[in-house]
């Protein structure tokens, strides 16, 4: 890949150049290529993607990066850029329009005043991010299909996943978080996650870098306590005393023994048969 000017997408106009920008590009660029093709995202020659953007560091690299492979001919599907305004007071409505028209990009913005909603809703000293998603989502589901996407495309990266399997696992008891690639409760469209193997600290400085026009949330963002905040704090701690441990703990998610955990449900524990010729040995066992 090169970084002349004339050899790339307008979104990438004004780039540093940098060797340290362009290997930051370049190590987006093949995680997000190894996440589509490790997950089979493309499906089939018409494949047309809805491309959530709400104006955070997270989706400007995804958007970004996307435009890169589709123009570059690595990935072969449509992009629709999407913006669902959520009627937030205050919210700055031409920052993403303005920005999408000077790069080119195919767009909607959309226009749902969600924020009325969850405000009413949720009481008082509750955090709004459960309600919020789900509107946000149901909103987003009906643009694709009225788009005549076959995806809804996220900008949830590994921390994102990393820090929702601790979530599940201190507050829910369960072993789950968020699947790079899932199909939604009524199996029309599928979701991806492109920047699944992306940390959050290359999208902070490729986002920085590029001085894209970064959109706070002030719905959710600024409220306290949020036991997100507080798993991903624990997992600053742990990076800090070593560092990788993040990297680390991501590849144990893609490298599970259910035969090594306790659900009945992923392994036969029931039918598990000892060899029967090894019966004497039980004679030299340790019964602890």
């Amino acid at each position: 890949m090169t970084d002349n000017l004339d050899e790339i997408h307008p979104i990438f106009q004004g780039a540093p150049q940098t060797t340290e920008f362009r290997k930051l590009r370049k190590r987006i660029v093949r995680n997000v290529r190894e996440a589509v093709e490790q997950y089979g995202m493309v499906e089939g020659s018409n494949a047309r993607w809805l491309v959530c953007l709400s104006g955070g560091k997270d989706s400007y690299t995804l958007l970004a990066i996307l435009i890169e492979l589709k123009w570059r001919g690595l990935l072969p599907v449509d992009l629709l850029a999407c913006n669902l305004d959520q009627g937030q007071p205050g919210f700055p409505a031409t920052v993403l329009p303005k920005f999408l028209e000077r790069m080119g990009v195919p767009h909607r913005i959309e226009y749902q005043d969600t924020y009325s909603i969850v405000v009413d809703k949720v009481p008082q000293g509750r955090t709004y991010c459960a309600l919020c998603s789900r509107l946000r989502r149901g909103n987003l589901y009906r643009i694709a299909r009225e788009e005549g996407c076959n995806a809804v495309v996220l900008g949830h990266h590994r921390d994102d996943i990393l820090e929702t399997f601790f979530m599940n696992l201190f507050h829910g008891g369960r072993l789950a978080t968020m699947p790079p690639k899932l199909v939604n409760e009524e199996g029309d469209l599928f979701v991806y996650r492109p920047l699944a193997h992306v940390a959050e600290a290359d999208c902070e400085r490729f986002a920085t870098a590029m001085n894209y026009p970064i959109i706070p949330c002030d719905l959710c963002g600024s409220q306290d306590g949020l036991q997100r905040q507080q798993v991903k704090q624990i997992l600053d701690g742990w990076e800090k005393n070593s560092p990788g441990r993040r990297q680390v703990m991501f590849k144990s998610l893609m490298n599970i023994r259910p035969s090594h955990m306790l659900d009945p449900k992923l392994f036969d524990f029931a039918g598990l048969m000892r060899d029967k010729g090894d019966e004497n040995s039980l004679e030299n066992c340790d019964p602890r």
